[in-house]
């Protein structure tokens, strides 16, 4: 999370050699924290639940920051993706909220659908970060733009199914 801050700064004030370092060295260090975790058993409750919020806090930050002109980049993400990756998350959260006030708490484990969404989703901003830091061209970009989109929506419909799963189990029970 304290990366997110410098990040923003960093697009806003056209830093982008700085932002792409900072973007690399939060999901390095994300990695490195998830692979101490599990090796050491040093998982906690606190960091199960702040480690998906600073991974949303850094995409969701990216996502509008890259798609909208702030600074002039020869490529954005567009718009129309930002909408999708945040209308997904908007409509996942409150999901959950309904469900642990209906039915009480409930953690609901990442699903492979869910993971290759984040993997594409930060592909997305890495590419655009490396396309505007080097002013290069990366001729694959709509592709991968459009993966990220069907991703973003198959997962959000696949965790939607999970949770009406949910509710029909418990509707069953009474």
């Amino acid at each position: 999370m304290a990366f997110v801050p410098l990040l923003v700064l960093l697009v806003v004030y056209d830093y982008l050699i700085g932002a792409l370092a900072v973007f690399m060295l939060a999901g390095a260090t994300d990695l490195l924290d998830g692979f101490i975790a599990r090796k050491f058993g040093q998982n906690t409750a606190i960091g199960a639940f702040l480690d998906p919020i600073a991974d949303k806090l850094l995409l969701v930050s990216c996502f509008i920051l890259l798609s909208r002109n702030v600074v002039e980049l020869n490529v954005n993400i567009p718009l129309w993706l930002t909408i999708t990756v945040i209308g997904r998350d908007i409509l996942l959260v409150v999901s959950v909220v309904i469900i642990n006030l209906t039915m009480g708490r409930h953690l609901f484990s990442p699903s492979i659908y869910g993971k290759a969404t984040t993997f594409f989703q930060l592909l997305t901003v890495f590419m655009v970060l490396v396309v505007n830091a080097l002013d290069i061209d990366m001729p694959l970009r709509g592709a991968v733009f459009y993966l990220t989109a069907a991703l973003t929506v198959i997962s959000g419909l696949h965790y939607m199914g999970r949770g009406m799963k949910l509710f029909e189990y418990n509707q069953e029970e009474v």
